[in-house]
């Protein structure tokens, strides 16, 4: 007999305190974009170190850690290794507020990865076994809508912090000299170790779909041979949502510069406007794009979480055009409205779509290769692009526009091409999914 999955209003407090660990992260990373200039000003770097402190320093740690901790919380406790990756990140946010160079800033950067890492994987598959499939996307959405509240959070609140701050460095007992912009870290970085106390009254579920009567992980073996049963599907949405995420991450760290130097923004300025656009638009985009998705699906289209996908990445390479290259601060503001609500639309849907087309017992590990793939490509070069554009290529800090209009342009049609291609292997994976899951089911049973 099967297990019936549990009370709606506990699944849904559990996706409530999961978003608000998501919305812990993104802060946490996210606050970086906004203090651009102080920390360029500070520690004597340029934009292209800017840019992989941003970026490719933080991806390639959680990519190196993401994929053993999926397995983990495959075999494991998975509220246990979100709870402690929680506090991990929220330590190391807290550090980066007392570095003094930029190798400590940089080490400091390197431990939030690690923390984050324990994250996204673990969470996506807990909440798989929460809800029913036709209701998943809706429900994963809820839980990424943390990244656009965090996002937009790491601008609005930053960008009070700032104000609030000023210029002038105050002195800490015991820890000397502290200036502006090291306060905020430690502002937005202590509020997660109360978030890391909530994950205790998260419960484990019953693991759903896992092809099998015991709680085993499945064996390295058999699951490589599950996603090479599966590469093109793999393939095009990992790489298809990673051009999506560069692009994503591209404009959330050089966005808040992008307004400063171009219209005379100030940080405060900046930072208040596009978090308010993130935490509101952005929000409904995200919430908006998991409910088409499962609309599409009860409909009877399989492959409804690539759609969405390609829906979002059009709609953006046209706003994209528009908010780099306009005039005035007017019109950016405006073209950025839509641009928010489809830089969220997708992403539910991608999370979910990992789970749909992964046996049980595969998932946090699957999960969690996709999400290296994806924050290796869209985090670990969408930034650091930008950065190396503007001071190698055009070697001018105005030019930032055009390296964001470049990376749009060429992100966001690559996005859409690789997406379109996985259509059809999508929609042979869930079926192979379903037929795999009950072959084994089959064979457990004799």
């Amino acid at each position: 007999m099967t297990d019936p999955y549990p009370p709606p209003r506990y699944a849904w407090y559990v996706v409530g305190v999961l978003a608000l660990a998501n919305t812990s992260a993104f802060i946490d990373r996210q606050i970086l974009g906004l203090l651009v200039g102080p920390i360029r000003r500070d520690l004597g770097i340029s934009d292209a170190q800017m840019g992989i402190l941003y970026g490719l320093a933080f991806a390639l740690f959680y990519t190196l850690l993401g994929i053993p901790l999926g397995r983990a919380a495959d075999r494991a406790s998975r509220r246990v290794i979100i709870g402690v990756g929680i506090a991990a990140w929220s330590v190391m946010t807290v550090l980066c507020g007392l570095a003094r160079s930029y190798e400590q800033l940089l080490l400091a950067r390197f431990g939030v990865a690690i923390g984050e890492a324990a994250l996204a994987a673990p969470a996506l598959s807990l909440i798989a076994d929460y809800f029913v499939p036709d209701r998943r996307a809706t429900a994963l959405s809820v839980y990424t809508l943390g990244v656009y509240l965090g996002a937009g959070l790491a601008n609005l609140v930053g960008g009070m912090l700032v104000a609030r701050f000023g210029t002038t460095p105050v002195v800490w007992p015991l820890v000397g000299e502290i200036r502006p912009w090291q306060q905020v870290f430690v502002v937005v970085g202590l509020p997660g170790l109360l978030v890391a106390l909530l994950t205790a009254t998260i419960r484990e579920p019953v693991r759903r779909e896992t092809g099998q009567r015991d709680a085993r992980p499945f064996a390295l073996a058999e699951v490589l041979a599950y996603v090479q049963a599966n590469v093109r599907t793999f393939v095009c949405h990992a790489l298809g949502y990673a051009l999506f995420a560069l692009v994503n991450f591209a404009t959330a760290a050089w966005l808040p510069t992008h307004l400063i130097r171009t219209y005379g923004w100030t940080a405060a300025q900046a930072g208040i406007t596009l978090g308010t656009l993130t935490s509101t638009i952005g929000v409904c985009g995200v919430v908006a794009g998991g409910r088409v998705a499962d609309a599409l699906l009860a409909r009877g289209h399989t492959d409804a979480k690539l759609r969405v996908g390609i829906i979002a990445a059009l709609g953006n390479i046209v706003c994209g055009v528009i908010y780099t290259l306009a005039p005035d601060a007017m019109l950016a503001v405006a073209a950025l409205v839509p641009y928010n609500f489809f830089a969220s639309f997708a992403f539910g849907a991608a999370v979910a779509a990992v789970q749909e087309i992964t046996p049980n017992r595969m998932r946090a590990q699957v999960g969690a290769f996709a999400l290296s793939v994806i924050t290796l490509v869209g985090l670990g070069v969408g930034p650091s692009v930008v950065g190396v554009l503007t001071s190698a290529v055009y070697g001018r800090d105005s030019a930032i526009r055009y390296s964001l209009l470049w990376v749009t342009l060429i992100g966001l049609s690559g996005a859409a091409t690789l997406l379109a291609a996985g259509l059809a292997p999508y929609r042979r994976s869930v079926a192979y999914r379903a037929a795999w899951t009950d072959r084994i089911s089959a064979s457990e049973r004799r």
